[in-house]
């Protein structure tokens, strides 16, 4: 393995490729009784039209979930109660853009490696478990529906784009989920869990070497082929429906307000447009702006008020909410100070506190497991070096600030998803 040291973090990682193009990366943390592994996968919700072996394919919606679930399947086998006996915690998630599973220990840490990487690379999948599980989901897809907070994003994606696969919840329809079956599980497993297409990531006192061997006798030698994800037909940064709301059991209304971003793909550039986004957000309505301070002491919003930059593989948005009397009165306000800001600029020693506050965040960030682990994997599917962030906040200005709110938040790229207390009849 190979070790990067980064002196301006006090940092090191022991990272290697192995033949069948796994990425194995190692975080030491000596003196730490818990260990965290994630083992992930570059799949996610929106990844449902690929091409592999020549062959195109489209897959139903929510099958990335389907398959986080039935994943923890092995023939006579409960890997769940595995892993307790062994006293490691595991758990996976889905995202629009990746598939994570992880577990974290203090003792049995090699065993518990060994189970992880064993069950993620063996599709096991029958037609009962399979219908089993189903309704499963199902369940959860209508706890989801009666959840405001779920359906309040769900619904904004919908208002924001036409054609990008972040339009469809993550865990599907009722009605998609019932076209998933073992064989096109089987089919998205071959196509996406590929060694070359995953990254095995490791915080604690362990050995580097040793988890490298252990990953290359699980997940064998053999380089596999990995799909071609077909991406969706382009679109502008208009959006196609600017405001739309529903009534659900809530206290008080309820809102969430993004701005379609223009996409930065890959590298360096996407992770720079990521910083100056999140720089862009904070100087806007971050809690120490001159506008929340204003909508706070107006009565317009409280203390869940929030939001930032964020980026799925293919699209980028400015988003926030919280809850308010008047989401529209909130809407108007930051279309207005982003223009104001835009126009005004950033005074110099304001725009350097808040550089340095974000990067201390960051910083801070790496005394946790998850988050360490979790930017790694996501910044490697991103083509960049997680670690590597300093340098891109040094070299970000208060003019590309400027820019970014000029060019991306304002009113033509903007929609409004608002949820309202169910009106009584009298």
């Amino acid at each position: 393995m190979t070790e990067k040291i980064y002196p301006g973090l006090g940092e090191r990682v022991w990272q290697q490729m192995l033949p069948n193009g796994l990425t194995v990366a190692v975080v030491p943390r000596p003196g730490f009784s818990r260990k965290l592994a994630y083992f992930v996968t570059n799949m996610g919700a929106i990844h449902t039209h690929f091409r592999l072996d020549g062959e195109q394919y489209q897959v139903p919606a929510g099958i990335a979930h389907y398959l986080e679930h039935k994943l923890f399947d092995l023939p006579n086998r409960d890997v769940s109660a595995e892993l307790a006996e062994l006293g490691a915690n595991v758990n996976a998630f889905t995202s629009y853009d990746m598939t994570a599973y992880y577990f974290s220990c203090t003792e049995h840490f090699e065993q518990s490696l060994r189970l992880l990487l064993e069950f993620v690379s063996t599709p096991y999948f029958t037609q009962e478990s399979v219908e089993k599980e189903r309704g499963i989901i199902d369940q959860e897809i209508g706890m989801n529906l009666d959840a405001p907070d779920s359906v309040i994003f769900e619904k904004l994606m919908e208002g924001m784009y036409r054609n990008h696969r972040i339009r469809v919840p993550i865990l599907g329809t009722s009605e998609s989920i019932r076209e998933i079956t073992p064989e096109l599980l089987e089919l998205c497993h071959r196509a996406f869990y590929s060694p070359a297409n995953m990254i095995l990531c490791v915080v604690g006192d362990v050995d580097p070497e040793a988890v490298a061997q252990i990953a290359l006798e699980i997940t064998g030698e053999e380089k596999r082929p990995v799909a071609e994800k077909l991406p969706p037909e382009p679109e502008d940064l208009t959006v196609p429906i600017p405001y739309q709301e529903r009534q659900m059991e809530v206290a008080m209304p309820t809102f969430q307000l993004g701005f379609k971003c223009q996409s930065v793909d890959k590298g360096e550039a996407a992770i720079r447009q990521e910083i100056i986004g999140d720089l862009a957000a904070e100087a806007l309505f971050g809690e120490s702006s001159e506008l929340y301070l204003r909508l706070y002491e107006e009565g317009l919003i409280d203390q869940s008020f929030g939001g930032g930059y964020e980026t799925v593989d293919g699209c980028a948005m400015v988003n926030c909410g919280g809850d308010s009397h008047d989401p529209e009165a909130v809407w108007d306000a930051i279309v207005a100070q982003a223009k104001l800001l835009a126009e005004r600029g950033i005074e110099e020693p304001a725009f350097l506190r808040m550089k340095r506050s974000a990067m201390g965040r960051r910083i801070r960030d790496l005394d946790v497991f998850d988050s360490v682990c979790f930017r790694i994997c996501a910044y490697h599917f991103a083509g960049f070096d997680y670690f590597d962030f300093p340098a891109v906040y040094e070299s970000v200005t208060a003019e590309e600030i400027q820019t970014f709110l000029r060019e991306s938040v304002i009113a033509t790229h903007s929609s409004l998803s608002v949820i309202r207390p169910i009106k009584k009849e009298e």
